[in-house]
């Protein structure tokens, strides 16, 4: 393909534009580390130097969006290209109405605007995008689209009613299929409602689900016991995607999995143990469905990470050895480190502990409570070598997708989060393009509880949901 690319494609990424960059809507199920950013961007450009694009929109989980304008779009986008970014926020401040404004202007430019996925549901976001897909020849594309695979979702059925306005269409996702295969009915509604050749989801669902009538509250419903059919929904899906793996196209050192276990304090034994017997008679008493078992989990999830909310809001504190467990590992390791953990107490724990005992400068934060614009500098100290800071510290709902932290190598799992896709997508923010060594995996585990049934099913690609239904959820508990 003889393109002034600005940086080298690999031998995959030039495969899939080859396959896409023409096509009206396209699926880029690439996985995680193996650019599909830089596809995108490639197959933007080679539209607007044809003359048959003039604007792009990306839209993408609110944690990841501003990277598109930080860091993937200035590396990749050809010099030759003159451009204009507007990049939406919720706090529409002059400086940001001016950026957003400037896209209005006549011009020439290959015209992009960048917004998560939040504000397509929004009054003002969407006038804006509605003006914005209006007035040129635009490619809409949404980043990380499992994020519209519930087809009863607002901002599913927002993207699907913008992208009719919208002449060229792209998903990319290194996990179109999440929970069930059922997930990509949405993904390829947006792309283009006759692809996958059924009127509506129920009728998607009957092709591929295996149902079967239940009762629940007086009322009939159908659920769905188990999946057929699947080789045929594969066969459609390549008409429209590329697919590949990190094995089949990079040379990429390997993951190395580790774990240290620890016991429990006497006084958190005591209370998971009460906890425990509390959750038994509970569900014991009554129906036990994914969402009360999870409950009940989630709660002793929390003893063992050494802390109990109360119903006040409250928190209270137990003694406990996972802390002292992360000093010591982290003694032991040299370089770079990125910690995830699942709860705001052991961030703000942490952060308090690291600070202590390496120094403010050590380490930045990277969840819910960080403003947007501190987490694009956040990860630019981390990936800085001659940065002071250390340990990127965060949680995988908000620092597990789309951000670069190849600056690691090792990943320490502080507390873990019942999502597969979260674990994955955070395993490979450190494992992908640019990593050059080894990257070791750190699981922090308390034994005798329910951390060690967390673990085994990540590991085992299990569902917690489908793990604790019916009479297994005695085993977790």
């Amino acid at each position: 393909m003889n393109y002034p690319f600005k940086t080298k494609p690999y031998l995959h990424q030039l495969a899939a534009l080859d396959r896409s960059w023409e096509k009206i809507e396209y699926a880029y199920f690439m996985e995680m580390g193996t650019g599909k950013s830089k596809v995108l961007i490639d197959n933007t450009a080679m539209l607007f130097d044809a003359g048959k694009l003039q604007g792009l929109v990306i839209i993408a989980p609110k944690g990841v969006y501003r990277n598109w304008s930080a860091k993937e779009i200035p590396i990749h986008l050809p010099e030759h290209i003159p451009s204009r970014i507007g990049v939406w926020s919720s706090r529409l401040t002059k400086e940001v109405k001016d950026e957003l404004n400037n896209l209005f202007q006549p011009n020439d430019d290959l015209n992009i605007l960048v917004m998560n996925i939040d504000a397509v549901i929004t009054k003002k976001g969407k006038l804006l995008l509605d003006k914005f897909l209006n007035t040129r020849i635009c490619l809409l594309a949404v980043d990380e689209s499992t994020i519209i695979k519930s087809p009863s979702a607002k901002r599913t059925k927002a993207m699907i009613h913008f992208s009719r306005f919208a002449k060229y269409r792209r998903i990319l996702t290194g996990s179109p299929v999440t929970k069930s295969p059922l997930d990509i009915f949405s993904q390829c509604d947006f792309l283009n409602p006759h692809l996958l050749g059924f009127s509506s989801y129920y009728s998607f669902r009957n092709r591929f689900a295996v149902l079967n009538d239940a009762n629940y509250g007086g009322r009939t419903f159908k659920q769905v016991m188990g999946y057929k059919n699947t080789e045929q929904l594969h066969e459609i899906l390549q008409e429209f995607s590329y697919r590949v793996v990190k094995e089949e196209c990079l040379d990429l050192p390997p993951k190395v999995y580790m774990r240290r276990e620890f016991e429990m304090t006497k006084e958190q034994s005591r209370v998971y143990k009460q906890m425990r017997q509390s959750a038994i008679a509970f569900l014991g008493d009554g129906e036990a469905t994914t969402t009360t078992v999870l409950v009940q989990l989630l709660r002793l999830h929390q003893i063992s990470c050494g802390f109990i909310p109360t119903d006040e809001g409250e928190v209270v504190q137990l003694e406990n050895n996972r802390a002292t467990e992360l000093i010591s590992a982290l003694e032991e390791i040299s370089g770079k480190v990125i910690i995830w953990a699942n709860y705001r107490n052991d961030i703000f724990l942490l952060k308090d502990m690291l600070s202590k005992k390496y120094g403010t400068n050590s380490l930045v934060t990277y969840f819910g409570d960080t403003k947007e614009d501190e987490r694009v500098e956040a990860v630019e100290q981390f990936q800085d070598a001659s940065s002071p800071v250390r340990f990127f510290l965060g949680n995988t709902q908000t620092g597990g997708y789309g951000i670069t932290l190849t600056s690691a190598q090792t990943v320490i799992y502080y507390s873990n989060n019942y999502d597969l896709e979260k674990r994955l997508q955070s395993e490979d923010r450190a494992h992908r393009i640019g990593q050059e060594n080894s990257v070791t995996y750190l699981d922090l585990v308390c034994k005798a509880t329910v951390d060690e049934k967390i673990i085994k099913a990540l590991r085992n690609k299990i569902s917690l949901a489908q793990a604790v239904t019916g009479d297994k959820w005695r085993e977790w508990i």
